[in-house]
């Protein structure tokens, strides 16, 4: 058995495959039965999952809205229909996922530390077109953001309650794990320049922890680094873990480190994989929780996601929609006319509350949409538990991970010209990483009657829950605008 083939697996089907697409359509077809049995006949029944996937998405964002009760019962029943179908397989055979709640690891992971040199900062600040917005100039963005729609308003909040009290940039007492160490979305140079105590964990590659041991060294704070030999420093040679295939000796790790955790899950991987890493993680969380009762939870939503939204918003795309120009109006009558009605079509019908902001991107494919999703199940079930949780929706950014996709590259570079701004993943980090610790300060935030305000709270989705049109009405349009700024 090659090393790709083991640790956390697709079931085999009876003729041996292990398919992605029957995992998929299983695991939303069980989220949706216990609220909408007709939802989950039809996504049993979809053929072709790979371009049909789209609606069943979106319906078990619908399916929950009518009471909190359900879309918990939806978070739930998505959760144990992937841990009950999701395999662990070993040089012995395959096992449930649920041995890894207890299985012995495989080998003892220990840790080394890196202190940095620099001194914390003492104030936020925000990189942003080439500058570093501090002060009133920060505080002035955040309200332009706001009157454009880009961040929600309590986004804008909760960042400003942070800059006016910079002690807590360090998180004292706290330690934040930091799963996906070395991907661009991830908090971990912004915390260790504020002078944070960070476990980095990701994959045994060497360059990749030496890129992520300068930037302790050029920080502040403190990094705690898994190892493989004790007394050995902090060698990127011997340094890092498979998630996918070592969550057992992952958890004994982190259970051990000191302070109070934070489990930070920002990993990432192409096709299939992002799923067998990402239920390599909830099993993690499942294994720590019991563990450690007082680890505390984080996540990034993806903004290319369905999401319900508050009134207000829905307000502000509707006047956007009426106050279009002339040009607009005229270009986008005939436009949806030979399209069937699919371009340009407006967001929201007026008066909606809450909405549907569909930003799906079909390109991205049902394996990254279940990933996404099941962090949300996770986010969902362990708020209802009372644990801390720290899930925001993270703006559209220009990672490497989208852009090497033509077609997505493209539609962001064109995306302007339809109210959505795409950020720099320097800003996006240090944006999100404030609402981290925004959220870690005051216990997670405010307490919502119903699981979709969770997640509205707080998102930063770069204008597409607040633009003139749904999203994927102009997405080709917006690629094609972009496609000469792309290719430079």
């Amino acid at each position: 058995m090659a090393d790709e083939d083991l640790g956390v697996v697709f079931p085999a089907g009876p003729d041996g495959r292990r398919s992605t697409a029957a995992l998929g359509r299983a695991v939303v077809a069980d989220a949706l039965r216990p609220v909408d049995a007709t939802g989950a006949l039809a996504a049993e029944q979809e053929t072709n999952w790979r371009a049909g996937y789209l609606p069943h998405f979106r319906r078990l964002v619908e399916a929950g809205l009518p009471s909190a009760g359900a879309a918990r019962s939806i978070a739930a029943a998505g959760l144990d229909s992937l841990h009950r179908r999701m395999r662990v397989a070993g040089p012995d055979g395959e096992s449930g996922l649920e041995t890894l709640s207890t299985a012995p690891a495989g080998r003892a992971l220990h840790t080394a530390e890196v202190t940095g040199g620099g001194q914390p900062e003492g104030e936020l600040s925000l990189p942003f077109r080439g500058e570093r917005l501090r002060g009133d100039a920060l505080l002035r963005r955040l309200d332009r953001w706001v009157e454009r729609g880009v961040v929600e308003p309590s986004a804008a909040e909760a960042v400003r309650t942070v800059a006016a009290n910079p002690g807590w940039l360090a998180l004292p007492g706290r330690t934040v794990v930091v799963l996906g160490a070395g991907a661009e979305m991830g908090p971990l140079t912004a915390l260790l320049r504020w002078g944070a105590q960070v476990a980095a964990v990701d994959l045994p590659r060497a360059p990749l922890w030496e890129r992520v041991l300068d930037t302790a060294r050029g920080g502040a704070g403190t990094l705690l680094v898994p190892v493989t030999e004790p007394g050995t420093g902090a060698d990127p040679r011997r340094a890092g873990a498979d998630l996918i295939a070592e969550v057992p000796a992952v958890a004994d790790w982190i259970a051990g480190l000191p302070g109070r955790p934070v489990l930070g899950n920002y990993v990432y991987a192409d096709g299939a994989t992002n799923v067998r890493v990402s239920t390599a993680v909830d099993a993690l969380t499942v294994r720590l929780t019991g563990a450690r009762p007082d680890l505390a939870l984080a996540f990034l939503a993806t903004p290319t996601d369905v999401f319900a939204v508050p009134a207000d918003a829905v307000a502000q795309s509707v006047r956007a929609y009426a106050d279009r120009s002339r040009r607009a109006k005229l270009l986008g009558r005939p436009l949806r006319t030979v399209s069937g009605g699919r371009l340009l079509r407006r967001a929201y019908v007026p008066g909606a509350d809450p909405g549907i902001a569909d930003s799906l991107v079909a390109q991205q494919g049902p394996n990254y949409a279940l990933a996404k999703r099941l962090q949300r199940w996770r986010a969902t079930v362990a708020s209802a538990a009372g644990s801390t949780v720290s899930m925001n929706v993270a703006p559209p950014t220009r990672t490497r991970s989208v852009v090497k996709n033509r077609a997505l590259a493209a539609a962001y570079a064109g995306a302007h010209r339809f109210g959505v701004e795409i950020f720099e993943p320097a800003t996006a980090n240090v944006l999100m990483a404030a609402l981290l610790v925004h959220d870690l300060h005051t216990g997670g935030g405010p307490v919502h009657a119903h699981p979709w305000q969770d997640e509205a709270y707080e998102a930063a989705h770069g204008g597409l829950w607040r633009t003139a049109y749904a999203p994927r009405s102009a997405l080709g349009l917006a690629a094609l605008l972009g496609y000469g700024a792309a290719r430079a």
